[in-house]
């Protein structure tokens, strides 16, 4: 019978630059995986960190390539979507390499000022502000712009202005608009709640910021949930966004910007392969095809990369610690973790990941259903991208241990799935490590936080005496710093 490197070899493209088997053990960017648990244990979440920088100087290359093929002649800015993954990790990685950010939320605007505080960000550090604001949302921003930092408040509604215009005291205030977009033909409703219509954005210039001196309209903002996606769908809001950005631009010279989101998609099965420069090309083109038609110079672009920024850079580790045969042909692997806590996005709404079992990668395979430890009938996880079926190595469970990892999982599940929290039948957050490079290129090891714990769950939920409560606090109280994090251990592979 053929091994499970076999199938995978006549499936794919094996090995990539991503994922190699040395000694019938996986590699996850050259990261000998099996070493980390024998350290470390499972359940396991990882970050490789070079990944994140990765991914960062790619997609300046595109844009850059992309402008020279063109001729284009405005600027590019990379932004991190900082709702994608909040971890100072993640945030202080990125911004190693010039990046700037994109807040959705008042508790956004205390780890700005943290940054600033490490020396992580500067007052000229592009701060785009979005989401619907609440009061404290707009009392940060107004504080920040008034003091001087580079702050673009995107206004998604009618009224949001009138926060600034009496919170406000600096000389200017440069603001985005978010249009609101139609929806996908199949979606629940027609146009997206987020934003203001197109029909408004005229109006709300004219009244609201073309008639304060210290108001200036510079970036129109666009977002639609597919992300960058080659459909005729995407290319039709694209333009017609691009159409109202030439006709604003045209009674508001200091337009100059728009800010295309995010959603450069990320690898979930190893057959699924982007051009990612193709992609970039088409955009230029297509922005700037429309500028020269209606005689509008070319705008600065701005992108807010979140989940291509970190996803990549995460894995979940678990160990198969039962197989059970629950009738003819449905066997089952139990793992010592649950997809429903730790991986939201594959109960929520079906998401695939890279899986790939660590080890015995040499043994025989066969068709499986992986099962979680929650005793809710959804916790399982049985498919992949490029199959409904999901196949993993035969193993002797007196004999042998099995692991398996799932891949690009960096983005959005420890908040969705509310880390060190609780989370349903108190299954506990896993260990998290930190995978690195020192100087030398050797891969480094560093553990952000241990496995939650049963004192920890207790506190939350009023058990202890010390019990954790949110503390009143009025919209002006002044923002206290985050507390330093504790020292992380560092081990060498």
């Amino acid at each position: 019978m053929k091994s499970y490197i076999d199938l995978i070899q006549q499936t794919f493209e094996f090995p990539t630059m991503e994922f190699n088997v040395d000694n019938n053990e996986l590699l996850f960017n050259n990261v000998p995986l099996m070493d980390i648990i024998k350290e470390h244990g499972t359940p396991l979440k990882i970050n490789y960190l070079p990944k994140i920088g990765e991914h960062i100087e790619n997609a300046n290359m595109f844009f850059r390539n992309a402008f020279k093929r063109h001729n284009y002649k405005g600027s590019y800015t990379y932004c991190y979507c900082t709702k994608s993954s909040h971890f100072s990790f993640v945030l202080e990685e990125a911004l190693k390499h010039n990046i700037h950010l994109e807040t959705s939320s008042s508790f956004d605007i205390p780890i700005i000022r943290e940054l600033y505080r490490r020396g992580k960000v500067t007052k000229s550090t592009y701060i785009l502000a979005n989401g619907y604001k609440l009061p404290r949302y707009t009392q940060y921003l107004s504080e920040l712009i008034n003091e001087g930092f580079n702050v673009i408040p995107i206004l998604d509604n009618l009224k949001e202005i009138e926060s600034y215009e009496q919170q406000v005291t600096a000389d200017t205030v440069n603001f985005g608009m978010r249009i609101a977009t139609d929806e996908e033909p199949n979606f629940a409703f027609y146009t997206s709640r987020l934003g203001i219509r197109y029909n408004d954005v005229q109006q709300l210039y004219k009244e609201k910021i073309e008639s304060n001196p210290k108001f200036k309209l510079k970036m129109l903002h666009f977002f639609i949930n597919t992300g960058i996606k080659d459909s005729a769908y995407y290319w039709s809001e694209l333009t017609r966004f691009m159409f109202k950005y030439c006709e604003m631009q045209k009674i508001c010279p200091e337009l100059d910007s728009i800010d295309i989101g995010g959603g450069l998609p990320i690898q979930t099965s190893l057959q699924a392969g982007y051009d990612y420069q193709q992609m970039i090309d088409e955009i230029i083109e297509n922005i700037q095809w429309i500028c020269n038609k209606n005689n509008v110079p070319v705008p600065h672009i701005f992108t807010e990369f979140g989940s291509y920024t970190v996803g990549e850079s995460g894995a979940v580790i678990y160990e198969i610690i039962d197989k059970k045969l629950q009738n003819d042909k449905e066997l089952w692997y139990m793992i010592n973790g649950s997809f429903i806590t730790q991986l939201p996005d594959s109960w929520g709404m079906n998401q695939k990941y890279i899986m790939l079992p660590i080890n015995n990668w040499d043994s025989p395979y066969q068709k499986v259903n992986l099962g979680g430890l929650t005793c809710d009938s959804q916790d399982f996880y049985n498919s992949e991208m490029h199959s409904a079926d999901l196949y993993m190595p035969i193993f002797e469970e007196d004999s042998e241990k099995q692991y398996i990892g799932f891949f690009h999982t960096g983005a959005y599940q420890e908040s969705l799935g509310g880390y060190g929290g609780i989370q349903h039948c108190l299954i506990p957050a896993p260990k998290h490590v930190l995978v690195d490079k020192d100087e030398d290129g050797k891969i480094v090891t560093r553990v952000f936080a241990e496995e939650q714990n049963s004192d920890s769950m207790l506190k939350i939920l009023g058990f202890k005496e010390e019990s954790f409560v949110v503390p009143e606090r009025n919209v002006g109280t002044e923002m206290q710093p985050i507390e330093e994090e504790e020292e992380l251990v560092e081990t060498k592979i």
